[in-house]
């Protein structure tokens, strides 16, 4: 908990108060469980929430729906940096807020999320388009990015749903993956997309 906080930029008095603040208790050795684990909640709203590497995690409304088009775009080899900072001078770009955090209207947002995915329709021909009769599978934004990579790849459209299951891990025949089953698949071709850009270069 202390190294938490040093980590942060709390020093002793500053964490003390924060003990006091959410527990009433000047330290961690007279406190419950439960009340060390609200501090440690604390503290990491204080510092961010972050990623297993260390890094903050992107915070507001709309950050989760930005990164993902932003990775979307990275795996289509029209990205060259996935970073954040990179996604957060886009979102500058395009709305004049600094960052996704200060996002907080969805007129804002979609300023950056349109601009991303007519970027992403121009340069990759991602499809975006969805009407009444599509099935659900047809309209996630994994399918259409990963149908995307795959005619970037000069694949056989005929082949896609042959490969995908080997990697997604799914059922030969299921169309209707997971969010997180579209990202294995994305992720996997984004590499080989990558590596055929940079061939080219």
């Amino acid at each position: 908990m202390h190294a938490f906080a040093n980590r942060i930029g709390l020093d002793d008095e500053a964490r003390r108060a924060v003990y006091e603040r959410v527990t009433g208790k000047p330290t961690l050795t007279v406190m419950t469980e439960t009340e060390r684990e609200a501090v440690a909640a604390e503290f990491r709203r204080l510092g961010g929430a972050r990623r297993p590497d260390g890094r903050k995690k992107l915070t507001g409304p709309f950050s989760a729906k930005l990164q993902a088009l932003w990775i979307g775009a990275w795996n289509l080899g029209i990205v060259g940096n996935r970073d954040d900072k990179a996604l957060l001078a886009f979102v500058k770009r395009q709305t004049g807020i600094d960052h996704t955090r200060f996002l907080y209207y969805a007129d804002d947002a979609a300023k950056a999320i349109e601009a991303l995915k007519a970027w992403m329709a121009r340069e990759a021909g991602v499809d975006w388009r969805v009407h009444r009769t599509m099935p659900l599978w047809r309209q996630a934004e994994g399918y259409k990015i990963a149908v995307a990579q795959w005619a970037a790849l000069q694949q056989d459209p005929n082949d896609f749903w042959t490969v995908v299951p080997m990697l997604s891990d799914t059922d030969p025949g299921v169309r209707d993956l997971t969010r997180a089953e579209w990202i294995r698949v994305m992720n996997t071709l984004g590499e080989r997309v990558r590596a055929m850009k940079a061939e080219a270069r």
